[in-house]
């Protein structure tokens, strides 16, 4: 038997996450969570025995230094950070969809541009696809393993002001080469369909409301068909409605699709959505939680109703 919040008066705050808990207060008072999955079976795939493929990126004593310029002293950003091997902490597995919390300088997104290979480690090695990667690797051959196998969604849209929804989508493509024009514009077209967004595909950035952008920076992302997709703070600059849908279809896409998914944040209230969550503080590792299905599909499930609730109602 799953959870009820059958009414916003006994609904105690310790229950459910407090993004979900001011939902519920700005919402209506009579709501059952187990109608809401037995009636729409597809508005989550709880998916109760999710198995992961292999592990595609692990990490062995990873550490990033940086030298203070005119001074004989360093920092270290990431301090002998080991997952996967023989480390208590698991490796990325495909398809898995996991989160890097933590205080701000922990060292979240240093990890991430390590693991995205926008930086190389200092000390220690960085297994990505079978392939290791440490202070010696070459940067061109880093361009091409990024190029070819990950793709990135930032809190900051990146969008190019000039170019319409479909035209950022499609210059991924044309850079890598591999599609000829047919080719990109039907894989254009059906990852505008995707995100929801083939009815806005002409437009520019600035006639896009932040959820939209945010929305064609994943179809973007996806544009070359990456193994993984990393994600820093997608939903850091979005309002409570527009992180809910877009959560949601991140959500999908790990689901659906199989893309395995790291994502940087600060917000506690959307780590139902992972499969795992890893906690930095200070460069370090500090712990790990592994959410059940179960959990994901009662919160996830209830972030649904009211991003649906809210559309109806606008």
């Amino acid at each position: 038997m799953q959870k009820s919040f059958k009414d916003d008066s006994n609904v105690e705050k310790s229950d459910i996450p407090l993004f979900a808990y001011k939902l519920i207060k700005e919402t209506s008072p009579t709501f059952q969570l187990e109608n809401l999955t037995e009636s729409n079976p597809n508005i989550i795939n709880s998916n109760q025995n999710k198995l992961f493929g292999e592990v595609i990126v692990s990490a062995e004593h990873l550490e990033k230094e940086y030298k203070i310029e005119g001074r004989n002293e360093s920092v270290f950003a990431v301090r002998d950070i080991s997952f996967g091997s023989k480390s208590e902490i698991l490796g990325i597995r495909k398809g898995e969809f996991v989160m890097l919390r933590g205080p701000s300088g922990g060292g979240k997104t240093t990890c991430l541009n390590m693991i995205g290979l926008i930086d190389k480690p200092s000390h220690g090695k960085l297994t990505m696809f079978g392939t290791e990667i440490n202070e010696k690797t070459k940067e061109s051959f880093m361009a091409n393993l990024r190029l070819e196998k990950i793709g990135f969604v930032f809190q900051t849209y990146n969008l190019l002001s000039t170019m319409s929804a479909y035209e950022n989508v499609e210059l991924p493509m044309k850079i890598l080469g591999r599609l000829n024009k047919k080719q990109r514009h039907e894989r254009t077209i059906k990852l505008l369909e995707l995100v929801g967004l083939q009815d806005r595909m002409n437009h520019l950035p600035s006639e896009l409301s932040g959820g939209e952008q945010q929305r064609v920076t994943i179809a973007r992302a996806l544009s070359n068909e990456p193994e993984l997709l990393l994600m820093d703070e997608p939903t850091g600059d979005l309002d409570t409605k527009n992180t809910i849908e877009v959560m949601n279809l991140i959500l999908e896409l790990n689901q659906k699709i199989g893309t395995t998914i790291i994502m940087v944040t600060h917000n506690p209230d959307i780590e139902c959505y992972a499969d795992r969550i890893i906690y930095l503080q200070d460069g370090h590792i500090i712990k790990q939680v592994i959410n059940s299905q179960q959990t994901k599909l009662d919160y996830t499930a209830f972030m649904r109703y009211i991003s649906l609730r809210e559309e109806s109602q606008s």
